[in-house]
Order: structure tokens, then sequence, then C-alpha cells
């Protein structure tokens, strides 16, 4: 599985478009790799503790479990302070910045007509 990320230089250089960008490309080259204990730490502490208790068990068990889809060329790049959207080919993720990052509050996301996205994976 390719996994392709492209994004128009827009702003300056490591900007917070930048900076999501990365991350998003790192989380779904991660997904790519089966590298679980990453996607994991990729997460926001929420959307972790969902996938947890959804899974009655530890979040490195359960992500692989998740059905994400595979990312696709990066075609939108939103940021609205501390919260994004990256919409992708075949994936929306949204993130949401800590002290340590942008980290994924929801992914695997699918938009519906008229009403909320639909995801595989959301913090609670």
């Amino acid at each position: 599985m390719a996994i392709v990320v492209t994004v128009s230089s827009c702003g300056t250089p490591s900007g917070p478009r930048d900076r999501v960008t990365a991350d998003v490309a790192r989380f779904e080259q991660a997904l790519a790799a089966g590298q679980d204990a990453y996607l994991c730490a990729a997460l926001a502490p929420s959307t972790r503790e969902e996938v947890e208790q959804a899974a009655k068990g530890r979040c490195e068990r359960a992500i692989g479990g998740e059905d994400l889809p595979a990312a696709g060329t990066v075609r939108r790049v939103d940021v609205f302070g501390d919260q994004a959207r990256v919409v992708l080919e075949d994936d929306t993720l949204f993130l949401a910045r800590f002290p340590d990052g942008w980290k994924v509050t929801a992914a695997g996301c699918q938009p519906r007509p008229q009403q909320p996205y639909q995801c595989a994976i959301k913090g609670g």
C-alpha cells in the first residue's frame, strides 16, 4: 500500500498547516506499517480511551481491528485555532492541539449529507 501525501505550500513554513499535515502523514504511514503503538500515541487522550473502552482492552491490541481506510492524497487542510480537519482522498481526520503537539481526535471519517461525519474512531 502506498501512502501519498502532497500539499501545496501556503503561508509560512512550519506553520500549523505544515505541522498538521506532517502529523497526519506519520499517522497514515504508521497505519500502513501496522505500527499500533505509534497510532495509539498519536490519538488524543479521549479518543484513545474510547478505543480501549469499546474493545475492553489496551489500545495497541484494539487499534489494528479498527476499520481505518488507506489515506490517499491530502486534498484539504483546515486549521481553526486548536482544531484541524484534514480531508484526504479516502478519509478525513480531525485533530486537536495539545501541549505535546497535534493529536488525532477522530479518524476513518466519512461525510454524510446534512449530518455530522461518521467516524470509525472518535473521542467520547
